[in-house]
């Protein structure tokens, strides 16, 4: 049975989520996603749990039960002038860091020297942070894609979905991958993703069947108006099944140019789904948003997962 049958919808439906990435990483960006969420303008957000502002959000988010947020695993940290480490405060982690006692700033480094009981340990803690601060978390994803071995081949996610498994949380990982524009996925790793679907299914974990990004940085000449071209064309070729979409959306502050090199990005993202034309396009294709706590549920109750 297809996903979007197993949800409830039809078998052709163009099933969306739009979730909003690393909240909590500063007070604009929170305060940027918690206004999306409330206009309801996307599905969800994740929560980078070592952040310095991820205790605001994820006080927020307990606050607000209703909206869907979930945690972003961490395990890079990416900008020279604002850095991050993990939160397990009980156990080594000796290998998931640089001699500061950061998380590294690429996924290739963390792919290299991090031990798998020590990422097992990690990703609990992160969970356990946003339990602890009284929220109900709705589904995982994973920061700059450190879990997915994409940058050396050595993955982590047989580890990260027994965790999600465990907490009853449904993880971002796509079944299919030939959705972006431009993007034709070659054989082996379309019979990656494959074997990554059937692992998931076997541990009760419910993904995604496309997952769609733009480009993170801002591409030479990228205007607002390009950018949401681009959000257009990718919103018309949307296949039926239960797709997700990422953005970086933030309130473009001083607090944010202070660390961040793609402020004018993440404005841009923030205001792409309030547009009328992306609205205008959303409807004109018959696209249905859903949420992640629908995934949840449904794979909650296959497994028979109490709290």
């Amino acid at each position: 049975m297809s996903l979007a049958k197993a949800l409830g919808y039809g078998e052709n439906e163009k099933l969306l989520i739009i979730n909003a990435d690393d909240y909590g990483v500063c007070h604009s960006v929170n305060v940027g996603i918690q206004q999306l969420l409330l206009e309801q303008t996307v599905s969800s957000a994740t929560i980078m749990m070592p952040c310095g502002w991820a205790r605001e959000a994820a006080l927020w988010s307990a606050r607000h039960p209703q909206i869907d947020v979930g945690v972003h695993f961490t395990f890079t940290s990416e900008w020279d002038m604002y850095r991050w480490g993990p939160v397990n405060r009980k156990g080594s982690t000796s290998s998931l860091v640089t001699h500061e006692n950061y998380f590294p700033k690429d996924s290739k480094t963390f792919e290299m020297q991090a031990d798998p009981e020590q990422v097992k340990e990690e990703l609990i803690a992160q969970i356990e942070m946003a339990l602890a601060m009284g929220m109900k978390p709705s589904h995982a994803d994973n920061h700059m894609g450190s879990l997915y071995g994409l940058a050396t081949g050595r993955n982590f996610l047989s580890i990260v979905l027994d965790v999600c498994a465990s907490y009853g949380l449904p993880f971002r990982l796509p079944r299919n991958l030939r959705q972006n524009i431009g993007q034709v996925a070659s054989p082996e790793l379309e019979e990656q993703a494959k074997q990554l679907g059937m692992l998931a299914d076997s541990k009760g974990v419910v993904i995604l069947d496309y997952l769609i990004g733009l480009p993170f940085h801002l591409e030479e000449g990228e205007t607002f108006d390009s950018l949401k071209a681009s959000m257009q064309q990718v919103l018309e070729g949307l296949q039926p099944g239960v797709s997700e979409i990422i953005i970086h959306p933030s309130l473009v502050t001083d607090e944010l140019n202070a660390f961040h090199m793609q402020p004018l990005k993440r404005g841009m993202e923030f205001e792409l789904f309030r547009d009328a034309e992306i609205n205008n396009t959303l409807q004109k294709e018959n696209i249905r948003m859903i949420r992640w706590s629908e995934l949840q549920k449904l794979q909650r109750a296959r497994t028979g997962f109490t709290t």
